[in-house]
């Protein structure tokens, strides 16, 4: 196991971070022969087949193979059938993490489901609980992509080589201090700095709450779907918040450039939503975050600080894990929500014989986040989701109108 990914394995004892992929289909299939499927699937791909064992506590965790079986399929019938009802169950499977060292994924199957967007009729739900250290959001995309048909393989992980750590930290100096020459010289843009915490940074209580809009992509305004979403958010969450909210932030996954060397390869880049500004000038602000953010992570930097964290000692870092108090409140924080967003592809995924209308995902809770929003297309369908704690938003579905009107 990478460092990284192991860094999410044990911070997962502190703060919970399975992942939680929804896909919505058109009709019911064959139960029986719809899961054989998706087993036959899994038992044909390398990435799926694998568990974690632990070893010595001084060496990083393993992952090793693993049987599929239709455990691995979990079939609920929760007593409201209405979407609404499913996104309530699916918000609870959340107080179930999974024990990697037993399996790493499992599949959640909702049926019947009456009116999911896009459905007329009757409708199928599956839900890909997935643990953060062996998928991050596109790998995850990827290996339920292959569970449902998809024919393009899990792309592979091609490890760093261990290096000497004390090297790898001098060159990571070096080139952070070249990092801060270049931002001096107005070369790259200063990083977003931290902000006031807000509401939507109190520790998640009360109720835990899923809601998601559907919109075709012709339908999203700005430039991009992820930066019309940020703008409808900032429009949306200033409407909620009020004067708090002029330094309004969001914390947006970022998926790293070239070779995937880790499960995980991402980094979390912090844009401003500027609810005091005109829809057109904000518009024009959080391109250019995003674009300062993306030229800052492929800056030499970057690289020589992955490869001196891929190097830490797997005892270091455990120690360091350890050292996390989930219970120290912040006054500053990097952002007030998270938007993350992912394109998921082709609307080519099938389960059983019944085609795929829509896919969602819900990014966890932590101990400073209690609201969050993912975005995710598929075809030409994009969901625009809401998770929220009620010590976030007392009333979501009046945020979800205004979010709804927004976009």
């Amino acid at each position: 196991m990478t460092a990284v990914d192991a860094q999410f394995y044990w911070m997962s004892a502190k703060v919970p971070n399975d992942e939680f992929l929804l896909y919505a289909f058109d009709g019911e299939p064959d139960l029986d022969r719809a899961v054989e499927q998706v087993c036959r699937r899994a038992r044909a791909c390398p990435e799926l087949t694998t568990r974690v064992e632990e070893g010595w506590a001084g060496r990083y965790p393993h992952w090793v193979p693993a049987a599929v079986g239709p455990d691995r399929v979990i079939r609920h019938d929760p007593a409201d059938h209405g979407w609404r009802g499913c996104l309530a169950a699916v918000a609870g499977l959340a107080r179930d993490q999974l024990d990697i060292r037993r399996m790493p994924w499992g599949l959640h199957v909702f049926t019947p489901v009456l009116g999911i967007p896009g459905v007329g009729g009757v409708g199928t739900v599956a839900v890909m609980q997935v643990s953060h250290a062996l998928a991050d959001g596109a790998r995850g995309s990827a290996m339920a992509a292959w569970l449902f048909g998809r024919a393009a393989p899990v792309p592979a992980v091609q490890r760093l080589p261990a290096g000497f750590l004390l090297w790898r930290g001098v060159l990571a100096a070096r080139d952070h201090r070249r990092l801060v020459r270049d931002t001096r010289a107005g070369l790259l843009a200063p990083a977003a700095g931290l902000r006031p915490a807000l509401s939507t940074n109190a520790r998640p209580e009360g109720a835990r709450t899923m809601r998601t809009l559907v919109r075709n992509r012709s339908q999203l305004p700005g430039p991009t779907v992820t930066v019309g979403v940020l703008a409808a958010v900032s429009t949306a969450l200033s409407g909620v918040l009020g004067d708090s909210a002029e330094s309004l932030g969001a914390e947006v996954p970022m998926a790293k450039r070239g070779a995937r060397h880790a499960n995980n390869h991402f980094g979390n880049v912090v844009v401003g939503l500027y609810p005091r500004l005109g829809a057109d000038e904000r518009v024009q602000r959080i391109v250019a975050d995003l674009a300062n953010a993306r030229r800052r992570f492929e800056h030499p930097a970057t690289c020589s600080s992955d490869r001196a964290f891929a190097s830490v000692p797997a005892a270091l870092l455990r120690w360091g894990v350890g050292k996390f108090d989930a219970d120290v409140r912040a006054v500053q924080v990097a952002g007030n929500t998270v938007v993350s967003s992912v394109d998921r592809g082709a609307a080519d995924l099938t389960f059983g014989d019944a085609p795929v209308v829509l896919t969602a995902g819900y990014p966890a809770l932590s101990p400073l986040m209690s609201l969050t929003h993912g975005v995710h297309g598929i075809g030409d369908t994009v969901a625009i989701s809401v998770h929220a704690a009620a010590s976030a938003l007392p009333d979501i579905d009046a945020y979800v109108r205004l979010l709804d009107a927004a976009l």
